[in-house]
């Protein structure tokens, strides 16, 4: 573990907001530079050769900036690194370029600094190398993650040989080759003894919002800050102030970094075959400082399109902030893939890692490996994603082969660009970890490390990888004593494991998620007997006693050896407990495990008893009445919705996820109340309202509760998918011109839209017209297409805690903006005491549009009607105020 450093840059920051230079390229181009000027017709073009062959044009750019009152200047590196320079046949020249440009900056930095006693700083450009080590490209991927690192290594190196004060890694457009670089700069700090050096990183979004291979800002994020070296995080280049707005109050509500943002000049556009930036100055600066006012963020400055003057405007703007705005953001443990992060922590829980991409635990999978049928698993890999899964176990070792680590990196290069979930990486192998941990564009978690046969056989072995690659590490309870049984032992194991990582390698309490081991408590052997309950306590100990460190559990274990359906009702009722005591997370085949309430109260009851090793025969009792269950169902099984009507079937089979035979239980149901006189259009609408949605709104609830995992509720919203679906041909339908405009969407991280859909449905069937966007979609597109279409009102839905958290992010910009569009919330996770308190995007300040917290679909119709209503408009308004 390095000792605490202090950072004159980082120092800085804590006392005010630094003011970056602007675009070198837009500056060079205000010169008349010939072929010469470059060093020959060979060069020309070599933007940052002009370090040696033009340093005074270099150093004329840099005063420019320090002179219109900028805190730090970039270094004339951007394509620096050894394999840029290659390109011009400039290799030879790498350790003099970057020394050159580095000690240029300097000059100048210390000059000024040296008039007017205020810090200046240095920060030392790095640049993409032009590979895209995540992608499926055989061409863009040829790099290895060593070439990658040695790469930034030395160009590390030079740079701070020549004086900068940060290493800038800029405009990144793969999260893989950032991930490498950091790693290079780790390694040439340390050699270097340099620790007071800080490491700024920066990433190149497009309008979408996502890096160039698809990374979301909360993937980013989480990949970075896991490394634990970065000291300031941000975005660059990438578009105007304005696109990045998004993107840059994400960062500043959620890491507990200094956020960076140096924007282009606005985006570029195409003017008589010239790049033009559209943005002047007071735009510019009005913008940054609003960033910087408002949302916090500590570093700003200009990219491509940016003069002297934009920073001149942009330090008046601001003037000498000091210190930046206070963020208190809680720490939320967080693992992520190529494309999304995902918290480990999940409300209701648990975070449920899919086990079925595993040799060893499926026969299926394991013979696809044999065959190298990649495709294949990665198809079963999407299953479980669909299925609910929060992550995916990839275990691929097996005695019929000898090449694990290959058939690892074979495998991953499919499962990081076709499957969007984080991967847990499970080998017993360093070697293989590490070929993985290289790969894996993501903060992955490792499965697993313990102190069995003391430290030095795994605990040495893995942690350094933990520490190197920035992963979440399981630990498994286990010492040079063997397996904990008891709680107390558990706990004493973890402790341990906690304290050498800290110690020796830097790895927090919070990166550990703690698995305190299942036994077979269905085997007999007395020693077993009250091992589950030993395992729930340790749960509740381990959370109880460190701080920060998650918990873990593989269940099939518990019930090795009995009958399938027996194994199903013990794993589940054991699982539901667990959650109780504190699980945070479980490695299991939700296909194997029941709802806690489907499971017979007399089930539940001998299940316990075996759990909780209540008495001597809880075991015998268990097993006696699944043997007997068995003989008494083997005839043909009943119909547990026999003798039900056709509204209690409906209402069952949604609740227990069974699509079969949904539509014929409609029709009956439909034909009821068209025998009772009801017309076709409100009687399939009744059907809709009093039966199909209390099923779901059940279904909802139980999750809540903790009573179902998430995979059972995405099963109910198919079955109320197929349902809707078929009784929409019965809904009348308004044709004519449109009551209104409804942008609808599922908010940004959440993948649900059931609700969203039932939504679109009645709204669509009852004469509005509706913009569905989809599921999980940014901020800024919701508002631009609401804007574009001239939308009368924006619905948004979330099904989990965590996503509901967009709503409002997605007020406050309406506020910001001076827009009024009217905001419909809806979904399991709010409610309306919710909407009330987000529609204050302000103390005191209500949203001009409203915000309406709608229970159901029909609910939504019910406002829109009210808000299109120009009669009533302003007295519900009035009415939702003062409610």
């Amino acid at each position: 573990m390095q000792p605490s450093i202090i950072k004159p840059y980082v120092a800085e920051l804590q006392q005010r907001v630094l003011i970056y230079d602007g675009a070198m390229g837009t500056s060079l181009d205000l010169y008349p530079l010939t072929a010469a000027d470059f060093g020959g017709e060979q060069y020309f073009g070599a933007r940052d050769y002009l370090a040696i062959t033009r340093p005074d044009v270099i150093e004329a750019i840099h005063t420019s900036f320090m002179a219109a009152g900028v805190d730090v200047l970039e270094t004339n590196t951007f394509q620096s690194t050894r394999m840029r320079l290659h390109e011009w046949g400039l290799a030879e020249h790498t350790r003099e370029q970057n020394l050159q440009a580095a000690r240029i900056a300097r000059r100048v930095a210390d000059t000024f600094q040296a008039q007017d006693g205020r810090r200046r700083f240095v920060a030392g450009s790095m640049g993409p190398t032009g590979m895209l080590p995540s992608s499926d490209d055989p061409a863009l991927s040829n790099i290895t993650w060593d070439e990658l690192s040695d790469t930034f290594y030395e160009q590390a190196k030079f740079l701070v040989e020549g004086g900068v004060d940060v290493l800038l890694i800029e405009t990144s457009v793969d999260i893989l080759e950032v991930k490498a670089a950091l790693d290079g700069i780790r390694r040439a700090l340390e050699e270097m003894n340099r620790l007071d050096v800080a490491v700024q990183a920066q990433v190149f979004l497009d309008l979408s919002g996502r890096m160039l291979l698809g990374t979301d800002i909360q993937a980013m994020m989480t990949t970075l800050e896991s490394l634990r070296i970065v000291d300031v995080i941000g975005l660059n280049c990438s578009t105007g102030p304005e696109h990045m707005r998004e993107a840059i109050t994400f960062l500043c509500n959620n890491s507990r970094l200094p956020i960076s943002c140096i924007p282009n000049a606005g985006l570029p556009l195409e003017v008589d075959g010239e790049t033009v930036f559209p943005l002047e100055p007071e735009g510019f600066a009005k913008s940054l400082s609003e960033f910087v006012l408002d949302l916090g963020v500590s570093v700003v400055g200009g990219c491509c399109g940016t003069t002297p003057e934009h920073l001149k405007q942009l330090v008046a703007a601001i003037g000498n902030q000091r210190p930046p705005k206070v963020r208190e953001i809680p720490v939320v443990q967080q693992a992520s893939s190529a494309m999304r992060a995902m918290a480990l922590v999940q409300n209701p829980g648990p975070f449920i890692i899919g086990e079925r991409v595993n040799s060893t635990g499926s026969r299926k999978v394991k013979r696809l490996l044999l065959d190298d049928d990649y495709d294949a698993v990665l198809q079963i890999a999407r299953e479980q994603a669909d299925s609910g899964a929060h992550a995916i176990d990839v275990q691929v070792a097996m005695t019929e082969r000898g090449d694990e680590k290959e058939q690892m990196q074979k495998l991953l290069k499919k499962l990081t660009m076709g499957v969007e979930l984080p991967l847990v990486i499970d080998s017993t192998e360093s070697d293989v970890l590490e070929a993985a941990m290289q790969m894996y564009p993501g903060r992955a978690i490792i499965n697993s490390t313990s102190l069995e046969g003391g430290r030095a056989q795994k605990f040495d072995k893995t942690m350094p990888l933990v520490a190197r690659y920035g992963a979440a590490i399981i630990g498994l309870t286990i010492d040079d004593v063997g397996m904990a049984h008891t709680a107390a032992r558990k706990l004493e194991i973890a402790q341990e494991m906690v304290r050498l990582g800290q110690e020796d390698y830097g790895v927090p309490a919070d990166s550990w998620m703690f698995d305190t081991l299942t036994f077979p408590i269905t085997t007999g052997q007395a020693e077993l007997r009250n091992s589950a309950r030993e395992t729930l306590d340790g749960i509740a100990l381990v959370k109880q006693h460190i701080p920060g460190a998650l918990t873990v559990l593989g269940v099939s274990n518990l019930s090795f050896g009995i009958q399938p359906h027996a194994r199903a009702a013990l794993n589940s009722v054991f699982l539901y407990h667990a959650v109780k005591v504190g699980l945070d997370a479980a490695i299991i085949n939700p296909a194997h495990v029941m709802p806690f309430t489907e499971i017979p109260a007399e089930v539940r009851k001998l299940c316990e008893d075996v759990i909780f090793n209540t008495d001597d025969e809880a075991l015998p009792r268990m097993i006696q009445f699944f043997e007997q269950t068995v003989v008494d169902t083997s005839a043909a099984k009943a119909d547990p919705t026999e003798g039900m009507a056709a509204e209690q079937r409906i209402h069952w089979k949604i609740l227990h996820r069974k699509k079969d035979g949904i539509e014929t239980d409609i029709d009956e149901a439909r034909a009821t109340r068209e025998a009772s006189g009801m017309a076709r259009g409100i009687a399939a609408v009744d059907v809709l309202n009093g039966v199909m949605l209390p099923a779901m709104k059940e279904v909802g609830d139980k999750f809540g509760a903790g009573e179902l995992i998430l995979p059972y509720v995405l099963q109910s919203a198919e079955v109320m998918k197929r349902a809707v679906s078929y009784l929409e041909q019965y809904l009348d339908r308004l044709e004519g011109s449109t009551k209104g405009k409804v942008v609808l969407a599922t908010v940004y991280g959440d993948v649900h839209d059931i609700g969203k859909n039932l939504v679109n449905t009645i709204l669509s069937n009852n004469g509005y017209t509706v913009y569905d966007l989809g599921k999980q979609v940014p901020l800024n597109i919701i508002i631009e297409k609401a804007i574009e279409v001239g939308a009368d009102a924006i619905g948004l839905s979330a099904l989990l805690v965590s996503t509901s958290k967009q709503m409002p992010l997605c007020v406050q910009e309406l506020h910001k903006r001076n827009l009024s569009f009217p905001v419909l919330v809806g979904g399991a996770a709010i409610n309306r005491q919710y909407g009330q308190r987000i529609s204050f995007p302000e103390p005191e300040v209500a949203y001009g549009g409203g915000v309406f917290y709608c229970k159901d679909a029909f609910e939504g119709l019910d406002t829109m009607d009210k808000l299109s209503d120009p009669a009533g408009r302003e007295e519900f308004m009035a009415q939702m105020e003062e409610a």
